[in-house]
């Protein structure tokens, strides 16, 4: 069978991600990553590690999203999760949450500081 057979083909070979996490999918319980999480390296990548791995290590100097390791090594958000989660496990990275949304200020306040501004 030939990809252009399979309409579910994404370019991806599902034994080689099989044999990436090591037949493993989803992360263990107290961890979690969401697409914006940050990463960043606390280690070099040794000449022993998977090349996943040591791709992770190598481009996360500076800090990287989930979404944009997923991009840059063109492998699912799923796969990647995986791969973070035995880094973070071992401490050769950081995951940073990232920045939260301000807070707003109530509705009503705003308006009653803009009524009040317009009575000026």
């Amino acid at each position: 069978m030939n990809s252009t057979d399979r309409d579910w083909d994404d370019g991806t070979d599902p034994e080689r991600l099989y044999v990436i996490t090591r037949g493993r999918s989803g992360l263990p319980e107290q961890t979690t990553f969401d697409l914006v999480t940050l990463i960043v390296s606390r280690a070099e990548p040794a000449p022993t590690m998977q090349p996943e791995h040591a791709a992770i290590l190598r481009i996360c100097g500076s800090p990287l999203s989930v979404a944009e390791i997923s991009a840059y090594l063109g492998l699912p958000v799923s796969v990647v999760t995986v791969l973070l989660a035995d880094l973070l496990d071992e401490h050769q990275i950081e995951a940073r949450a990232c920045v939260p949304q301000a807070i707003l200020p109530d509705r009503a306040l705003l308006e009653a500081v803009m009524h009040g501004l317009q009575k000026l």
